[in-house]
């Protein structure tokens, strides 16, 4: 491969992955988008259930 198409391989790399300027959109308000209950929405803390004898746990 010579200088010239070193070159022209180059260029033709460049131009393929050269970032392109995004157009210009409109801005949207997220203002109107709600946010969902989350799903252990229950209102207060779980009662505690003790382990049976003999029983135990570890995270």
């Amino acid at each position: 491969m010579g200088e010239a198409e070193y070159y022209r391989l180059l260029n033709a790399v460049s131009a393929a992955i050269a970032v392109e300027p995004l157009p210009n959109l409109p801005c949207e308000d997220d203002d109107h988008l709600v946010v969902p209950a989350p799903a252990n929405d229950n209102d207060g803390a779980w009662p505690h259930f003790a382990f049976p004898d003999g029983w135990t746990a570890s995270c």
